[in-house]
């Protein structure tokens, strides 16, 4: 995505490698995960971006970092966080797949004096127009059924979580979603697994002080870090069923080759283990009681009663292509509800321990019966102005989870 952050792109090229290498020498662990598990790898968002910091000795801190439209790709996604604010607010309980509301939102460009302003830059990125980088990626992400993936970039070291942006407009502030237990954990997972990010001893990056993300477990909430509006984890989120975290992968932005293998062995387990939590919570169908028909499009709503106290999950997934969904969970009590127009929705209990680890998660089906006299169903959501290839649309999913370890730039390991 910043072409001038090249690690990631590095080490997508080395996993992708090291899968299809264990997979070949019969490897226990890594043939179940292949097998339950479609994987998908972006190894560069921006190759513009990465060629112009290769071409320039990738010293410069912003060199590369836009695209050849001299724009930063995660400041250009749709900003659905200002819907779902505005909704909260409202007590508007439109909490998914949001893409379809966009224009709700007022023109960013109309009044542009007094917008808050970016990290790097004094505009608002949202009056640049969608790049073809961001709506190549936004098809992919809108046609096939992400479960979970991971944004990588580099420039420190660190586990970054949504929300990116923060309601309040504050360049620093606590931005949690509804799902902010799951999100830590899944924060977590890589970091614990890497070498050292979750170390809180270790030196921080540069920044002229003495903190380290590594006091904090070697995560962070990305608006407490700082405010981004267009960012690409958030829209996934929002817009889709997908989780996504952001890996800063390093302090040094384009670091020499010399250190690649060095940063495999500090990133290979954590890779790995990160692809496993596609697999946590629960998965199921969802069908007609009586035709046994898929019912894509149902909505899967989430109440934590591991409290005794019911606390909603504000954030519904729904099933797709073949009546399939998954939902991450972290371990506890949940009541769990498919719903559907035109049926009886249907609410199961469930205790989520997530154990073994590396093991699928908890399988929970719903059989709906049909109302008598249903509503039409209705249609899921309108990807016209993506102009989404037919070939593309036409992926259906084999029942497996999808994870998406995604980057953007490039290198030889």
């Amino acid at each position: 995505m910043h072409g001038n952050e090249v690690l990631g792109r590095e080490m997508l090229l080395k996993l992708a490698d090291y899968l299809c290498e264990r997979w070949l020498a019969g490897d226990a662990e890594i043939t179940r995960l292949i097998t339950a598990t479609r994987i998908h790898l972006l190894p560069s968002m921006n190759p513009d971006g990465w060629q112009l910091a290769t071409d320039t000795g990738g010293k410069d801190y912003l060199i590369g970092r836009y695209n050849n439209n001299s724009v930063d790709l995660n400041r250009n996604f749709p900003d659905l966080d200002h819907v779902m604010f505005s909704y909260e607010q409202a007590h508007i309980d439109y909490n998914n797949h949001l893409l379809t509301q966009l224009a709700r939102l007022p023109d960013p460009c109309s009044k542009q004096k007094g917008q808050p302003r970016d990290f790097y830059n004094g505009f608002d990125w949202r009056c640049k127009k969608i790049q073809p980088e961001t709506r190549a990626v936004m098809r992919l992400i809108m046609s096939v059924p992400f479960v979970l993936s991971a944004n990588m970039h580099g420039g420190d070291l660190v586990a970054n979580y949504p929300f990116d942006y923060s309601r309040s407009g504050a360049s620093q502030e606590y931005s949690e979603t509804p799902d902010d237990e799951t999100f830590r954990h899944l924060a977590l997972s890589y970091a614990e697994q890497h070498a050292s990010m979750a170390n809180r001893t270790r030196p921080g990056c540069d920044r002229g002080d003495n903190f380290s993300f590594g006091k904090q477990g070697g995560i962070t909430n990305g608006a407490a870090w700082y405010s981004v509006q267009g960012g690409m984890q958030d829209f996934n989120y929002l817009a889709t069923n997908d989780f996504e975290i952001t890996l800063e992968l390093g302090c040094e932005k384009y670091p020499p080759g010399s250190t690649l293998e060095q940063e495999w062995n500090n990133n290979k387990d954590a890779l790995i283990h990160y692809i496993w939590q596609a697999h946590i919570g629960v998965k199921g169908l969802v069908t007609d009681a009586l035709t046994g028909k898929p019912l894509a499009n149902a909505a899967i709503h989430v109440v934590n009663v591991t409290s005794g106290q019911p606390v909603p999950i504000r954030h519904d997934v729904t099933s797709v292509h073949d009546g399939d969904y998954w939902r991450l969970l972290t371990p506890g009590a949940y009541v769990v509800t498919a719903s559907r127009a035109g049926y009886n929705p249907q609410s199961r209990r469930v205790v989520v321990t997530n154990r073994p680890p590396h093991s699928e998660a908890r399988r929970l089906d719903f059989r709906l019966m049909p109302l008598p006299s249903g509503p039409p169903m209705p249609r899921p959501q309108a990807l016209e102005d993506l102009e989404l290839p037919e070939e593309v649309a036409a992926q259906a999913t084999n029942r497996r989870p999808w994870a998406f370890p995604r980057q953007r730039t490039p290198g030889a390991f």
